[in-house]
């Protein structure tokens, strides 16, 4: 089936080559294979997390160069993952990048602190839960409103630990899953939260039946930063899509969306 969430050596928290990652797609039956490693992001954030501006077109060369030596063997799509709000280090040039089949927009910093990184959960005793919750889903409505994605990764992130709101906010989910549908924006089904503290899917079954019964179409990924994540529960998620109700997931290429029957 397909994966278009993968990182490369580049973010320098991934370990294993690219060719590691596809010969381990191919030998899994993933058909479609996306790169969306982390666009840079400004120091001192991003040290270790992602790769440096000046490397950008180092990665862009790598995958590119990939899609023609597989082509008889799997279709690789290039793609990046965004930081919004934006930071600024990822040059505005590369949102209208023919190269470029799709963008995945993420949080994962909240007014400076990286809520997802497991040295600074210590903040989240420090703050109210449901403030923490509120202002990522703002951030989310803001990153679908904003015209410059394909795909939302990893749409409830903020549980990665174990944290939950005591609010019900799935009003809030509701209102951005209708901007989700009228921009036609994907929302990935990321199995990685199934590895972390949570242990649950990012989004929930709850969140993906709301998805679902909104006519928001979604795509697949793993999150992989090692060669035998690439295809962690990508099975498993499939038969529970078709449980929920959806017949096709999304593929992408040169920003078009298209479906891929489930």
């Amino acid at each position: 089936m397909i994966n278009y969430h993968n990182h490369t050596y580049l973010c320098r928290h991934a370990v294993g080559t690219i060719d590691e990652f596809i010969e381990a797609a191919v030998k899994s039956g993933i058909k479609e294979l996306g790169f969306s490693d982390h666009a840079p992001i400004p120091l001192p954030y991003r040290s270790g997390i992602t790769m440096e501006p000046d490397e950008t077109e180092l990665y862009i060369s790598e995958i590119l160069s990939r899609k023609e030596l597989y082509e008889n063997d799997i279709a690789l799509r290039l793609g990046f993952e965004v930081d919004f709000p934006l930071f600024g280090t990822f040059d505005k040039k590369y949102f209208n990048d023919p190269r470029i089949d799709y963008l995945i927009g993420s949080c994962h910093f909240l007014d400076g602190w990286a809520f997802d990184h497991p040295d600074h959960t210590d903040e989240f005793d420090k703050r109210n839960i449901d403030d923490v919750y509120g202002q990522y889903y703002s951030h989310i409505r803001d990153l679908a409103s904003a015209g410059l994605f394909n795909i939302v990764g990893h749409f409830d992130l903020v549980k990665k630990f174990g944290h939950r709101p005591k609010k019900d906010f799935s009003k809030t989910i509701e209102s951005i899953t209708v901007i989700l549908s009228r921009n036609d924006l994907a929302v990935e089904i990321n199995t990685a939260g199934l590895l972390k503290p949570v242990n649950e899917i990012y989004p929930s079954r709850e969140i993906i039946e709301i998805l679902y019964n909104k006519n928001v179409p979604v795509t697949i990924g793993s999150d992989a930063h090692e060669p035998g994540n690439v295809s962690y529960m990508i099975f498993e998620t499939i038969e529970m899509l078709k449980k929920i109700g959806y017949r096709a997931v999304s593929g992408f290429k040169n920003k078009k969306r298209y479906d891929i029957p489930l």
